[in-house]
């Protein structure tokens, strides 16, 4: 079976490959399996994650419904707007929240967009944390 999550997370043809519907799913699915009982941030006792974006049409839908899916799963979600992927990194670790992630193909074409998950702390998923979000999720990715 294909892996879901590239080298930087999922990548796509916004609204075709990566689709609004996937982002809610992957939303959802990131918060069952990152989304631990243990917050220790500001708002002690709620979850929290923080979403960035960067310039590209698509990342305003794919961002709302990446934020949908994790709301959905019970996290307050942060919209860090427009930023740069290392700002996304920092503001996870800065703000003590439980996951980030940031809606950038980075150097790819512009009709295309991707989903980059960071864990707590700032740091990019382990390959085993992402094969347990595709596990979530159920499906096959090609």
């Amino acid at each position: 079976m294909p892996r879901m999550f590239g080298t930087d997370g999922v990548r796509g043809l916004a609204n075709k490959d990566l689709t609004a519907q996937l982002a809610l799913d992957l939303g959802d699915a990131a918060v069952r399996v990152l989304g631990g009982d243990d917050a220790e941030g500001e708002f002690e006792g709620r979850r929290r994650a923080l979403v960035g974006r960067d310039t590209r049409v698509s990342g305003d839908f794919l961002a709302a419904a990446l934020s949908a899916g994790m709301s959905a799963g019970g996290f307050d979600v942060i919209d860090a707007g427009i930023i740069p992927t290392p700002g996304v990194a920092y503001l996870t670790s800065v703000l003590n929240v439980e996951m980030g992630a940031v809606i950038s193909a980075s150097h790819n074409p512009m009709p295309d967009n991707g989903i980059k998950f960071f864990a707590r702390g700032g740091f990019k998923l382990p390959d085993a944390k992402e094969d347990d979000i595709e596990a979530v999720l159920g499906q096959d990715w090609e």
